[in-house]
């Protein structure tokens, strides 16, 4: 049987800058089925969902529900439910914790203050080990039920810190997570990857293999901060932050476009210059084009075939005093 995640796995699709874009997580504990849209289809109250939906737009405020990965003979009504929310900027992650037992008292939670990092005292820290969301909504994408709950059940039944999640985007990339507090997330992820994956978030580090980006950001500055990483070879999870993205021209981006490029664009597709800046002082330029010249692949299960939107790091400059360099197509040049 062909589906997303083999299509996906067969043309080499590249994970870097896929993941989905939320500063801030707010997480509800909600046991029993989830539906395609699990705010307003599952046991939760469907208008309660509306209302977190509606609270939260305009912000990078992404509400989930989660669950524990246990059969559902075994999942009951909840008379309190554990609640989280997570910032994940650098050097602002935090954690913060709660059980509740009316899930409308959200709907009071400054949600602007999260969003720009603010607790404000709220709930109690969570001094837990990482967070690991893994995403299973079979109602969502197949791939994400037959793929993720057997992963979540290996990892939870060796004591990580495991929920089920309803969706964090990406079914093709199943099965497929994020760590908390950082919010990095993870694609075609295997059970000791991730143990390697909370043992590095543990002590501040990120794991690179397999990783699709960091959450805080769009997916060009997740690219732009990947490219940095692997090019430094610097795993330390605050030590990089994106801190300024600009929309540039695509021939800023390519001086001599490759025939692929040209090819496959009937009209110029997005491209971005990406600041990204360490905790020493360097910084650094990095031009990013979205792509469409993979091969064609369903974004889901059931979905169209078409060519998946990739972001392509095409060059890096180095920006500090000193003598730059830059980094073009793979190799190292001195910067004019």
């Amino acid at each position: 049987m062909s589906t997303c995640t083999l299509a996906s796995r067969e043309g080499a699709e590249p994970l870097a800058g896929t993941a989905a874009t939320a500063r801030t997580w707010l997480l509800i504990e909600q046991p029993g089925p989830w539906g395609v849209e699990a705010l307003t289809n599952s046991h939760l109250d469907p208008d309660l969902g509306r209302a977190l939906k509606a609270v939260t737009d305009g912000t990078d405020v992404r509400v989930a529900l989660i669950r524990r990965p246990t059969p559902y003979s075994k999942r009951s009504t909840l008379l309190r439910r554990r609640v989280f929310l997570a910032h994940t900027a650098p050097g602002r992650s935090w954690i913060r914790t709660t059980t509740i037992a009316d899930p409308r008292s959200l709907l009071r939670l400054d949600f602007t203050a999260a969003d720009a990092g603010h607790h404000g005292g709220l709930w109690d820290a969570y001094s837990g080990p990482p967070l690991v969301l893994v995403c299973t909504n079979g109602k969502r994408d197949r791939c994400c039920a037959v793929l993720g709950r057997p992963l979540a059940a290996d990892l939870a039944s060796t004591g990580t810190e495991t929920w089920e999640v309803t969706h964090i985007g990406g079914h093709r990339f199943a099965p497929t997570l994020v760590v908390l507090p950082y919010g990095y997330a993870y694609g075609r992820a295997s059970a000791d990857l991730v143990r390697h994956a909370i043992e590095a978030a543990s002590n501040g580090r990120i794991a690179l293999d397999h990783c699709r980006g960091r959450s805080t950001w769009d997916r060009q500055a997740q690219a732009a901060d990947l490219a940095v990483r692997d090019m430094l070879g610097e795993h330390r999870a605050d030590a990089l932050d994106v801190v300024r993205t600009d929309t540039v021209r695509p021939e800023a981006v390519w001086a001599n476009p490759p025939a692929s490029a040209r090819a496959t664009a009937a009209e110029p597709l997005p491209a971005w210059s990406v600041t990204v800046a360490h905790a020493d002082g360097r910084m650094w330029q990095v031009l990013v084009e979205q792509r469409a010249d993979g091969a064609p692949a369903p974004a889901s299960c059931g979905s169209l075939l078409g060519p998946p939107a990739r972001m392509a790091v095409t060059a890096i400059t180095h920006l500090s005093s000193g003598s730059p360099t830059s980094l073009v197509s793979g190799r190292l040049v001195a910067a004019s």
